[in-house]
């Protein structure tokens, strides 16, 4: 039996702890003592500790196998960086808002493996355009996922199922894609369609920036990621954002400097919290299309995953967090054994290790349904 440390017990954290608990000796860190309460009480040993500090950090993970992240982005980076420099092999689903490349030469100096981004989108859907292109000549990639309540509740018919912080780094983060072999860059929230999804109905995308590294390690002229909401979220979300609700920069009120996103995530944050109890659902579309020995292939990867009512897990925590589990499975058990740090994709190039992850999560009830054509 391996020993995990997953650090950070939110939503994801803590479903990634629970799904590993029983197969693993599993700890988990975090801060906030309310956070770990839960897992104390299902038999998970805790630590509580301060991860932004070194210190803390390397000491509460020296004694493990195997580091799982699931930090706030915006401690992403250093929280990987730390973790390396202990000398322990990590996957991350912090979605940090830096690039992890720079840190690779200390991965490799240290002998570990990295994996980084290693969620539903970013993640799953990387490791599924590894597969098909490692196997045919992909000239398009489309990615559409969302995370949603089922209930829709006005004003913002939308909850946070991961960090909120995260959340609004989406509406801010310029978007990247590439068409005709060319990388674009665009405002995100922008190009807005409406898009009709079977057993939901009709969902509104928009540009986000999460085609990450697939940017830079695959050579598909036509590649995009877009985010799914419920119709109208754009207008009133562009209307915050460019009266400077978002904005990092200083304000003076009264003789006070502050933040703007600071006053921002203090209103919305307790109006996006999950109720307990409170259902949500992940709804991801990737298509890939190409020729296999000068034919034309697409394929099509439909998932709708809904909250699970017996385990009590959010659907996002589902999708993110057993995906994350699936690959440190593989490294666990030397199926995935390259050094460095290491985007998704390179995962799922390997057919055995790609069918794994499938049935690792078909096995937790995240059914991807494929249709070849």
């Amino acid at each position: 039996m391996k020993k995990i440390i997953v650090l950070g017990a939110g939503l994801v954290g803590k479903a990634i702890a629970l799904d590993l608990h029983g197969n693993h000796e599993v700890s988990s860190a975090d801060l906030n003592p309310e956070a770990l309460k839960e897992l104390k009480s299902k038999g998970i040993s805790v630590i509580q500790t301060d991860l932004k500090s070194k210190n803390n950090l390397q000491k509460a993970i020296k004694d493990f196998d195997l580091v799982i992240g699931a930090v706030p982005g915006h401690m992403g980076y250093e929280t990987v960086k730390n973790v390396i420099e202990a000398g322990k092999n990590m996957v991350d689903i912090s979605f940090m808002p830096e690039d992890p490349g720079p840190l690779n030469k200390l991965a490799l100096r240290k002998g570990v493996t990295i994996v980084t981004d290693c969620g539903v989108a970013p993640g799953m859907s990387n490791i599924i355009l590894g597969f098909h292109n490692k196997r045919m000549n992909v000239n398009r990639f489309e990615c559409l996922v969302g995370g949603l309540p089922v209930v829709r509740e006005w004003p913002w018919e939308y909850k946070a199922v991961f960090s909120p912080i995260d959340v609004i780094e989406e509406y801010t983060r310029p978007a990247r894609y590439v068409e005709h072999g060319q990388m674009v860059t665009r405002e995100a929230l922008s190009d807005p369609e409406l898009i009709h999804f079977d057993g939901i109905g009709t969902l509104e995308s928009w540009n986000s920036d999460g085609l990450r590294s697939l940017i830079h390690t695959m050579k598909i002229p036509n590649m995009i990621e877009k985010t799914l909401r419920y119709p109208g979220t754009i207008e009133y979300l562009r209307v915050l954002r460019e009266n400077g609700f978002f904005s990092y920069d200083e304000v003076e009120v009264n003789g006070t400097k502050i933040r703007p996103i600071d006053l921002t995530t203090k209103l919305l944050f307790p109006k996006w919290q999950l109720k307990p109890g409170e259902e949500d659902y992940t709804v991801m579309r990737i298509t890939v299309s190409g020729d296999y020995k000068n034919n034309p292939k697409t394929y099509v990867y439909n998932l709708l995953d809904k909250y699970n009512k017996e385990t009590k897990t959010i659907s996002m925590a589902r999708t993110t967090g057993y995906t994350c589990n699936a690959v440190a499975n593989l490294i666990l058990n030397n199926d995935f054994t390259e050094k460095g740090v290491i985007h998704p994709e390179k995962t799922g190039e390997n057919s055995e290790n790609f069918r794994f992850i499938l049935k690792y999560l078909w096995d937790r009830g995240v059914n991807y349904q494929i249709k070849e054509s």
